[in-house]
């Protein structure tokens, strides 16, 4: 790999200029993004727009799988307006509550777990899809998303915008980060005291197999006093992770990925360590539109992150980029290159074999960038 990489949307040293109109570039977006459209684009990512749970297949040798669905669909179904009061607050599996103010005893979440291949994220979107309530009472974000609100937002401000909504999907929930689990803990409570039901999902990468597969203990632990709220659902299935990360494909040259941004329609062209400094002056609660309009993200000169705060932004962008479908073709180093083993055996592990996994899914969903040359 060269020492030095191209400027953002540029052609690298040494290479024939492309004509027509340049790409887009990343590092020229500082977008500024309205609360009210953060909160908006709670929903479930576009991958996950038409699941339903109809569309969940159950794993006939798997019963739980089948109990799943059927204990969500009831979960759902109770989570309608209470008539005539405008509060829609509404006990587990939609027994009313009256006037008073005071929360109905007993769970008021269901939390999924599992291990990685079972549907669980599938399960939470077709709850959120089949919650009869508007889309702008129901939210549905990962804990990092939800964090980076609070973050955007403030306590208080987020507190008083998710108080009026029927249902918060929570996937992903993060059991790694002490401070946001605290945090988030507190927000829970709040939401909680104010009617809203609650799902959730969590995963933990297991280091050997078997380790780590079932997370509901260390979920309801915790969340401390919020653990009564919640009612574990199990669900049992194949752990497909524990095959190992895919292979990152082998990374294009400069010229290559250079060439596919001019020719591609909505393409970016950045150079990665640019890009990197860039990922520090926005916060990531506006990754998801600094991609807006993006068919493609192309990048130079891949290499390891420096820092652990690089590498968190990093996995925020993999994830928004993951959650739109935006192809990534890259120049450099693969992907599951890009952090230090010291990360991948530290506390936020977890986030970075994902970012790995994700990346890579991207990486060969881009092939055809270059194969179409």
């Amino acid at each position: 790999m060269s020492s030095s990489s191209p400027a953002p949307g540029s052609a690298p040293s040494g290479s024939t200029p492309i004509a027509g109109a340049p790409p887009l570039s990343l590092c020229a977006r500082e977008p500024h993004v309205p609360a009210d459209r953060l909160v908006a684009e709670m929903v479930p990512p576009p991958r996950f727009d038409s699941v339903r749970f109809s569309t969940y297949i159950p794993d006939p040798n798997q019963p739980s799988q089948s109990e799943a669905v059927r204990v969500l669909e009831g979960f759902a179904a109770g989570l309608g307006e209470a008539p005539g009061t405008g509060t829609g607050r509404r006990g587990f599996f939609g027994l009313g509550r009256g006037k008073a103010p005071r929360p109905p005893a007993g769970p008021r979440g269901v939390y999924l777990d599992g291990g990685y291949g079972v549907g669980k994220t599938h399960l939470l979107a077709s709850l959120w899809h089949a919650t009869p309530a508007e889309p702008s009472r129901k939210a549905f974000g990962t804990f990092v998303e939800l964090t980076n609100l609070v973050g955007a937002l403030g306590f208080q401000q987020t507190v008083q915008t998710l108080s009026g909504h029927r249902l918060l999907c929570i996937d992903e929930f993060e059991l790694d980060d002490p401070g946001d689990t605290v945090l988030v803990s507190t927000l829970l409570g709040r939401l909680v005291e104010a009617g809203v039901a609650l799902a959730a999902t969590s995963n933990t990468l297991p280091g050997k197999l078997g380790e780590g597969r079932f997370a509901a203990a260390d979920f309801l632990r915790e969340i401390q006093g919020l653990s009564a709220h919640f009612r574990a659902l199990r669900i049992d299935g194949e752990d497909y992770r524990h095959r190992g990360l895919p292979e990152a494909p082998a990374p294009y040259s400069d010229e290559q990925v250079t060439r596919a941004a001019h020719e591609t329609d909505g393409a970016s062209l950045d150079a990665f360590p640019a890009l990197l400094d860039h990922l520090a002056r926005v916060h990531p609660s506006r990754y998801g539109a600094l991609t807006d309009g993006v068919s493609a993200v192309c990048l130079t000169g891949v290499r390891p992150v420096p820092d652990q705060s690089t590498a968190l932004r990093l996995v925020v962008l993999a994830d928004r980029l993951y959650d739109r479908e935006v192809p990534v073709l890259a120049s450099g180093l693969p992907f599951d290159r890009l952090f230090s083993e010291e990360m991948l055996k530290g506390g936020y592990r977890k986030k970075y074999f994902r970012a790995i996994s994700r990346l890579t899914a991207l990486a060969r969903d881009a092939a055809r960038l270059v194969d179409a040359d």
